[in-house]
């Protein structure tokens, strides 16, 4: 029995933040027998651009016999940072979650 691949992001599916801290998201890919070639993060429908000015963004993927884990890092977090990212392996089914930038200086 083939039971589908799925990416799951660790933690609360909403993660709220503090503008200027880091935006940190995990994602675990149960795949026993092969790793996916690629995990791709998106936020809203664009692919996350390691490469953009902005900046301040990283990924770290480790791959074991347990699976992959793959690792999305957003330094000093903007309010446009703000929405949903979904983490998408080659041959898994995709995770998401929503992060919600808060500006720190507003008082309850």
């Amino acid at each position: 029995m083939n039971v589908d691949a799925q990416a799951t992001i660790s933690g609360p599916s909403e993660v709220y933040v503090k503008k200027g801290s880091t935006i940190s998201l995990t994602c675990s890919v149960n795949v026993h027998s092969t790793p996916p070639s690629s995990v791709l993060w998106y936020h809203g429908h664009s692919v996350v651009d390691f490469d953009s000015p902005r900046g301040g963004i990283s990924l770290e993927t480790e791959k074991t016999e347990a699976g992959t884990t793959s690792k999305l890092l957003v330094t000093k977090a903007l309010l446009s940072d703000s929405g949903n990212y979904t983490c998408m392996p080659s041959n898994a089914s995709p995770a998401s979650a929503v992060v919600h930038v808060l500006n720190g200086n507003h008082s309850l």
